[in-house]
């Protein structure tokens, strides 16, 4: 009987759907949580990149059930997005419709791949049966601040309490940014006045940020969502914008965000990410005092040793206080310098350093040491989401302060002793004090400590502890995601009941936003809270819905509360999280920040998500280009390109044959640019140049699962992916090398059907100890690849093993049968043909990983190395059972020996039990 993959692949994907076999439930067995990143179901489904990290889950999610595990491995779809919603724009289709057509298409393609999720599992974050729960945990962030003295969030009527109690006068509840206030003075407030001061605790919050406003787009833009001042999708003009915005105050979470790093096994670069993302600095605030004004500019320093060297202070051109100081006839400069600088993402201003720009208000401060006087300027090098969005320079010590004060010729004042070169600034951290009245002489040290004992003495400042990382902006400009359980009474923002939850999305006219600015929602007619509130007409960003999901995968059908605790205790947190590196400041750590949330109001029995993180690699692509000479519809071959003034551009892989060779007649036929091309070939072929680089629609350079398994099957796929190395690098894709895993998996079934009529056949014959060994070896071989993940070692082990029993003509039971079980986490469509044709009604999946024997693996026989006078001439194999007086015997009766000690006296012989023997010869 030959191989047919097609019919085998198709038999067992539909009978598993109908077994329901990885349906998991709550039972004995030792739990194991294993999780993938879910998908946004594209239109343009999925592509060979995309199941690297899925193939490798799934193998990991086999062998543990193989091993008696109860394996929970579900899977489902981050399904709401701005890509949808823009789809929806270009074609008048509702996003939920070619959303629910996509998820259909991912769906085909991810149980094409023989993918052991559970599919009763399934969520997609644009159902409304999912988002309630999103809305229900944001409702409890609204309701909740930090309380610093318990280090946890707790619910906000306890602060009302003691503002009604006791005002704010007590320091466990002071805030900086709230004046003062007794609680008959919060008494007589107002609502809106309450709600103001609240919004200043609250975990869920109105704020005035700074965002990357896209007027085209008519949304708020994340940072990766911008580049070079444009919009990634579509190429629109971006703004930096104050507007209001719900924002969650995860900077609250702060140290325990670092802290939980310690325990949780994640890949160390990825920690690192994280840990300079939060930035926690210990420092100083020093508050600077405008000329002539009582306001006072607080700047954040951790050097507070160099404030005799201040010379210039420089503002965020986001800083609140700028219309308040600039000079009127400064005015018109500022106005336009912000402006541009408001084009630039927060990206582009870190990644400008080289080439400062600012412009000066007129205004000037007083050093609060010295009582110098030192202008303030404006510039987009200081970022408002760092300290208090502003900074005292002190050129003479700091690189950035150095390149901005000799552009535009700002004193520069050294205050720690260096060498006489003053074309660059000295930026060691040890010295002595210069320049600095009584700290002069002390090193850095013993000056931070004086001044700082100075500054706190006369009020000048605090000591402060500093964190680069920001409240979380959580509100969109978009339809497509998740409405806020919000409504305004009086300007103040109320919760909806939870008993009214879900708050659904209305069906609107147009998805754009209103030529007034305000969010498509604001487009809904008759969309009121009890029909006379207004609702919040913002949406909530993609990552609301997928900073909790892991939970809801538990407990996805419940209509009566999140999760069910019962379910929630047994399942606990993931404990294998298999997804990209490219997460680790967005959704890995916003995902932390809602569990320990979570956490802190008892909901769920954990603080951290997953307590181990692999970032699979990527699969890059074979890309193709032409070369079209400037200014003409003529395209060069690749060797001929330098000869001409060219533009490369990619060609789609589907145009191009083996060796490089472009199609000509296909290229020509692909657009109606290309129709009337002209050629200049090498000999009679067009040579297209070649890259690798990511796999990606926009390069041309998709391969699609889908095609792959057609030709060569589900079972082929899965087993080159693995094979093309380390699951955590990156690697090339070539569909070439698929053949050789191929060819692999026929030999593997020629192992069982080995007759001349092809019949499946296997012998009842006590094996021979070699076969039992080589068995063996490849058991621990395979189960030591796969607790590393070192998946395509495993997969050498196994061809090197096929070969072996092929050579030998081994058609054993007892050695092919162990083989299968191994195999079925790699290649599960033709491991449970076999398995069905050796065991009748049985499935791999109930059976156990086999086991290894260590006494089938101790080595009989030592190898010795030999040396003579410390020399080494050869190896002689001994059995490990021979006495010393014997092993002499054989070393000295050796051929090789008996040639390099001829006319020599042998004095002694040194044996080193198992290790090495050396003959000393005079």
């Amino acid at each position: 009987m030959s191989y047919n993959f097609k019919k085998i692949e198709k038999k067992w994907a539909n009978k598993w759907e109908e077994e329901e076999i990885y349906k998991v439930q709550k039972n004995n067995k030792p739990k194991f949580y294993i999780l993938d990143m879910f998908p946004y179901p594209s239109g343009a489904g999925l592509h060979v990149g995309h199941p690297l990290g899925y193939i490798g889950s799934d193998i990991y999610a086999r062998y543990k059930r193989l091993n008696g595990f109860n394996v929970l491995h579900p899977m489902g779809f981050d399904s709401f997005g701005l890509p949808a919603e823009q789809y929806a724009i270009l074609t008048g289709q509702h996003p939920a419709k070619t959303t629910k057509e996509n998820i259909k298409k991912y769906k085909q393609q991810l149980k094409s791949l023989g993918l052991s999720f559970d599919w009763t599992k399934e969520i997609k974050t644009s159902d409304p049966k999912y988002y309630k729960w999103t809305q229900w945990i944001f409702s409890k962030l609204f309701n909740s601040y930090y309380c610093f003295e318990k280090n946890k969030a707790i619910n906000i009527n306890l602060l009302i309490s003691n503002f009604e109690k006791n005002g704010n006068e007590i320091e466990n509840y002071n805030n900086e940014k709230v004046e003062l206030f007794s609680a008959q003075e919060w008494k007589g407030y107002t609502e809106l006045k309450k709600e103001n001061i609240l919004q200043k605790f609250r975990l869920a919050f109105l704020s005035d940020t700074v965002v990357n406003w896209c007027p085209d787009l008519g949304t708020v833009l994340a940072n990766d969502e911008v580049s070079e001042g444009l919009s990634i999708r579509g190429g629109h003009v971006v703004y930096q914008k104050k507007m209001k915005q719900w924002c969650l105050r995860i900077s609250a979470y702060a140290d325990r965000l670092l802290s939980g790093l310690n325990i949780i096994d994640w890949p160390n670069s990825l920690k690192e990410q994280q840990r300079n993302w939060i930035g926690k600095s210990h420092g100083f605030t020093i508050k600077f005092r405008c000329l002539n004004s009582k306001i006072k500019i607080p700047v954040f320093t951790t050097r507070a040793d160099t404030i005799f060297g201040v010379t210039f202070l420089v503002l965020s051109p986001d800083h609140n206080i700028i219309e308040e100081i600039v000079e009127s006839k400064f005015f018109n400069n500022v106005k336009e310098y912000i402006e541009l600088s408001r084009k630039k993402s927060e990206r582009e201003k870190i990644a400008n350093i080289n080439d400062f720009s600012g412009v000066f208000t007129g205004a000037f401060a007083i050093n609060p040491i010295t009582s110098e006087k030192i202008p303030i300027w404006i510039s987009d090098y200081v970022l408002s989401a760092y300290g208090s969005g502003a900074i005292m320079a002190v050129p003479g010590h700091d690189a950035r302060d150095f390149r901005f004060a000799t552009k535009f010729k700002l004193n520069i004042k050294t205050v720690i002793q260096k060498s006489k070169n003053d074309e660059k600034p000295f930026l060691e951290k040890d010295g002595s004090l210069i320049n600095s009245e009584y700290l002069n002489d002390l090193n850095i040290n013993e000056a931070s400590k004086k001044i700082k004992e100075i500054l706190l003495e006369n009020k000048f400042g605090d000591v402060t502890i500093n964190y680069k990382m920001r409240d979380a902006i959580f509100s969109r400009q978009r339809y497509w995601g998740e409405p806020f359980p919000i409504y305004y009474k009086d300007n103040v923002p109320s919760l909806v009941k939870e008993g009214d939850l879900p708050v659904t999305l209305p069906e609107i006219e147009s998805y754009l936003p209103t030529k007034e600015g305000q969010p498509p929602l604001a487009r809904a007619k008759n969309w009121k809270y009890k029909s006379k509130y207004e609702f919040e007409q913002s949406t909530m960003p993609g990552w609301a819905g997928s900073s909790w999901y892991f939970i809801r995968y538990l407990d996805p059908e419940n209509k009566k509360e999140f999760v069910n605790q019962e379910l929630l205790n047994y399942w606990q947190n993931v404990d294998l999280y298999v997804g990209g590196s490219e997460h680790a400041t967005g959704h890995l750590l916003y995902s932390r920040f809602w569990t320990k949330f979570l956490f802190d109001f008892g909901l769920i029995p954990f603080d951290e998500p997953f307590k181990k993180l692999i970032n699979q690699g990527m699969i890059l692509g074979q890309s193709f280009f032409v070369y079209r000479i400037k200014n003409e519809n003529k395209y060069v071959s690749y060797n001929l390109k330098n000869k001409y003034q060219t533009t490369q551009i990619h060609v789609d892989i589907n145009l191009v044959q083996k060796g490089g060779e472009l199609d000509i007649k296909k290229f020509k036929n692909s657009q109606n640019s290309y129709n009337n091309a002209e050629f200049i070939l090498e000999g009679s072929k067009y040579i297209c140049g070649t890259a690798t680089e990511k796999m990606s629609k926009s390069f041309f350079n998709v391969v699609t699962p889908d095609s792959v398994i057609d030709e060569f099957g589900a079972d082929s796929l899965r087993m080159h992916e693995m094979f093309l190395g380390p699951l955590t690098q990156h690697k090339p894709w070539n569909t070439d090398g698929i053949t050789g895993v191929a060819s692999f998996l026929k030999k593997f079934w020629s192992l069982f059907h080995s007759r001349d009529n092809g019949e499946f056949y296997l012998e009842n014959i006590k094996p021979t100890k070699d076969e039992l060994i080589q068995l063996h070896k490849t058991i621990k071989k395979i189960r030591t690849d796969i607790e590393s993940f070192s998946f395509n070692t495993s997969i050498s082990s196994f061809m090197i093993f096929v070969n072996y029993l092929k050579k030998n003509k081994c058609y054993k039971k007892e050695i092919l049968e162990p083989l299968v079980l191994m195999m079925s986490p790699f290649a599960p469509f033709i491991c449970e043909e076999i398995w069905e044709k050796i065991n009748k009604n049985d499935r791999t999946i109930y059976n156990e990983f086999p086991q290894y024997d260590d006494s089938l693996l101790i080595d009989k026989n030592i190898n010795y190395p030999i040396a003579i006078n410390g020399k080494k001439k050869t190896n002689i194999t001994i059995e490990s059972n021979i006495k010393e007086n014997e092993i002499e015997k054989i070393i000295l009766n050796h051929n090789e020996i008996k040639r390099h000690i001829i006319g020599k006296k042998v004095l002694k012989m040194i044996i080193v039990p198992k290790k090495i023997i050396n003959i000393v010869v005079k």
